[in-house]
């Protein structure tokens, strides 16, 4: 089965993470992916720049590089990027996480196995600095139905983990233009499109932690804003009822304006539940 790589970079990505992923997506793997579309998400420093045009001479035609000359966001980026995927099956990769070997293969064996299979996901693991210590895990439900409950509360698949049918994510609106939780955005609409959803039970990525991404990406009022601004329109969209509406403000919008140490603990003691 062939199938595409989607992945999109900006100007402050690490030139060796970078290479890291690239590495972990084509040389790592059992089967390699038949097309990666990479969206340049505005410019880049020069040394940056230097390591695509060194993947592009590498893989020639199997690098599929958009430039954007401005900085959209993510989920601009990505709705740019999955027009242009060739294929019907598209593996979404961030430009500083791993792939571990035998991730496509076994996303693939999915889809073989179940043609209403819309959306495959898995586990990811975190690390600080070093990608062979793992201090934890990204746990996401298994079957559709358990998927669907998970979602009333957080996004229910991993979005670096994620394979997914192009004709499903266009059928639910592709990404929005959201800067951040475009992805949770976008597996609420395909549920409600009508699209299955499947996690692998164990880590087919890992994905780095440290210099406080946490906080950066998850605390603070604008964040919490957000957060509100999101579960409304979930509640707009009839994905949720008042009640949950009312719980998922409550709790989300306290838990990220908590100090640091404490959110970080909260979060922890939430993906346990």
């Amino acid at each position: 089965m062939k199938f595409s790589v989607l992945m999109s970079i900006y100007q402050k990505e690490s030139p060796q993470h970078f290479d890291r992923a690239m590495q972990s997506i084509w040389s790592d793997q059992s089967i390699k992916p038949s097309e990666i579309v990479l969206v340049q998400d505005g410019p880049l420093p020069d040394v940056l720049r230097a390591r695509l045009e060194h993947w592009k001479g590498d893989l020639g035609e199997v690098l599929n590089w958009i430039v954007l000359e401005k900085n959209v966001g993510t989920g601009k980026a990505k709705n740019t990027g999955i027009k242009a995927c060739s294929h019907e099956l598209i593996a979404v990769m961030d430009t500083d996480d791993i792939a571990l070997p035998g991730r496509f293969e076994k996303q693939l064996a999915v889809f073989e196995a179940n043609q209403d299979i819309g959306v495959c996901g898995a586990w990811v693991g975190e690390f600080k600095e070093n990608e062979s210590m793992i201090v934890s895990h990204r746990r996401t439900p298994e079957r559709h139905d358990q998927i669907v409950a998970f979602a009333k509360s957080r996004s229910p698949v991993n979005h670096p983990t994620a394979m997914y049918k192009k004709s499903s994510v266009l059928s639910a609106g592709n990404y929005s233009e959201l800067r951040s939780s475009q992805d949770f955005n976008l597996f609420v609409r395909l549920i409600m499109d009508g699209a299955t959803l499947y996690n692998i039970q164990e880590p087919l990525v890992n994905m780095r932690m440290g210099n406080g991404q946490l906080e950066t990406r998850r605390g603070g009022l604008k964040q919490a804003l957000h957060e509100a601004g999101v579960q409304k329109e979930f509640y707009r969209m009839g994905f949720i009822n008042w009640f949950e509406f009312i719980r998922n403000v409550v709790i989300g919008v306290g838990v990220r304006v908590l100090p640091n140490k404490l959110m970080k603990a909260t979060f922890k003691l939430i993906r346990r539940l």
